[in-house]
């Protein structure tokens, strides 16, 4: 295992442990919120992620539960800590990104200014089986995302 290999592992181990953003917080009164959950049958993870979305269109907050291997959970943080930053659209760009990473196979070099720790994903893609892992907390913050309202 390589240099960049072993720090990736060790971000994907560090968010596992970590968990930010969870656990699920309640929205505030009349805040635009949206949640979701999503299983995956394969393997038994699942995720309830709610989030909040303030003016412009910009993500204030996301928060989750959830319970499964460490892939899925650091997801579910890596994505905690990135979304509040962004606006929908931007969260939008961001997923495909990770999507077209997750399909690669291991063959896509994340662009780490984009992507930042979810790069470390990388080498998830190279197993097919764990992809569906990584990519939980994204698809559920999406229908979160598309579900919200006040």
């Amino acid at each position: 295992m390589n240099e960049l290999d072993q720090l990736y592992q060790q971000v994907i181990l560090d968010h596992a442990k970590r968990r930010i953003g969870s656990p699920l917080v309640d929205p505030a009164a009349g805040e635009l919120h949206g949640e979701s959950h999503q299983h995956n049958p394969i393997c038994g993870d699942q995720i309830r992620v709610r989030v909040a979305v303030g003016e412009n269109d910009h993500f204030t907050a996301m928060s989750w539960e959830g319970d499964g291997c460490s892939i899925s959970m650091a997801s579910a943080s890596v994505l905690s800590e990135m979304l509040p930053e962004l606006t929908k659209d931007e969260f939008l760009d961001k997923l495909e990104v990770f999507r077209e990473m997750m399909r690669s196979r291991g063959a896509m070099v994340p662009d780490e200014e984009v992507l930042e720790d979810a790069a470390a994903f990388v080498g998830v893609s190279k197993f097919p089986a764990r992809v569906k892992c990584a990519m939980l907390a994204w698809v559920a913050a999406e229908a979160a995302m598309l579900g919200a309202s006040a």
